[in-house]
């Protein structure tokens, strides 16, 4: 199955438009379809949102409104290390959390552990593999109770839901990215989502230098008009590459891998990967074949992530990649 990004030929047309009007009106960045993005999106996932140049804006923007610096936050080493980076940048003191094995996400037992050892300010929560941490609902309630910012990485989670609930409902924040292979891009671009309005208004800020007042001390990672547009396109596409995924998935993959990564009832996946527990073939690679702890040389034990390191990998499952459904 050939990697293809979920993009329809149809809606070229409608993209080439969205352009020429960008081009006409010489508004390359902070204009109409920037707010047409945000709008689409928050419409979507049911929470204001606030775009970005890429993920790493997005989680800066959480992380510095938040004032991290100096403190403790945990995170999962079973994730890519773009996410103990932003909060190490932000001026924050990593320490590790091992996952399952069902679901490759968060451990909640090991979290509780964790949060009596290093007492932290926050927690980094990942959504690996297009689905939601299966422990999610126990991570939230368990942060909340302790008084702990809890922060959700939706870099993988573009369409995925939980019964009502969309990816960054549970936390203080969610960041999502449109990266190149995501289940749909922009090429490069993130998006901030929260019910917090303070941190909203911040992030609208920071990402523009702090302008108007410059109360904010941010830097530029303002999506420009043309990556925005696509955004437009693509987040009208997301329910249908979606529903495509999935039922490729019931169809050709379900019968012949029943030992998977199998959802909770109600839990809708965005499948950006198919994990499977066996090797195969034809596999794409793994989500993440080199834990955080090895390349931070942290110390510790993490067994259920070096078991997965080891014992899954990824079915090709690309939007129509030469397959129709």
């Amino acid at each position: 199955m050939k990697f293809t990004i979920g993009f329809e030929k149809e809606d070229l047309k409608k993209l080439h438009n969205y352009w020429d009007e960008i081009v006409l009106t010489n508004q390359w960045t902070e204009g109409k379809f920037t707010k047409m993005f945000e709008e689409k999106w928050s419409e979507y996932n049911q929470l204001p949102s606030v775009s970005f140049s890429s993920w790493t804006g997005a989680a800066m923007a959480a992380l510095d409104f938040f004032d991290v610096k100096g403190k403790t936050i945990l995170c999962p080493s079973n994730t890519f290390m773009a996410t103990p980076l932003s909060a190490i940048k932000a001026g924050a003191k990593i320490e590790l959390v091992d996952c399952n094995k069902n679901d490759l996400c968060m451990s909640f037992e090991d979290l509780k552990a964790k949060i009596e050892l290093f007492n932290p300010f926050a927690v980094w929560v990942v959504h690996i593999g297009g689905h939601i941490a299966f422990e999610i609902e126990k991570i939230a309630a368990y942060c909340k109770s302790k008084g702990i910012i809890l922060l959700e990485d939706c870099a993988h989670a573009h369409g995925a839901s939980w019964g009502s609930k969309k990816p960054g409902m549970w936390g203080d924040a969610g960041v999502y990215s449109f990266y190149a292979t995501k289940t749909i891009s922009t090429g490069e671009g993130g998006m901030l989502v929260t019910g917090n309005k303070d941190l909203f208004d911040f992030a609208m800020k920071y990402r523009n230098y702090g302008k108007p007042d410059y109360s904010v001390t941010g830097l530029n990672y303002r999506i420009n008009e043309f990556a925005a547009a696509i955004g437009c396109v693509q987040t009208d596409r997301l329910d249908e590459i979606v529903a495509w995924k999935r039922i490729y998935a019931e169809k050709y993959l379900d019968p012949i891998y029943p030992k998977r990564v199998m959802f909770p009832e109600g839990m809708t996946s965005g499948y950006y990967k198919y994990i499977v527990f066996e090797p195969i073939e034809k596999s794409t690679g793994k989500v993440y074949d080199l834990p955080c702890h090895s390349i931070m040389q942290k110390e510790g034990l993490f067994p259920n992530t070096e078991w997965v390191a080891k014992n899954h990998w990824c079915v090709p499952i690309y939007y129509k990649g030469d397959i129709e459904v």
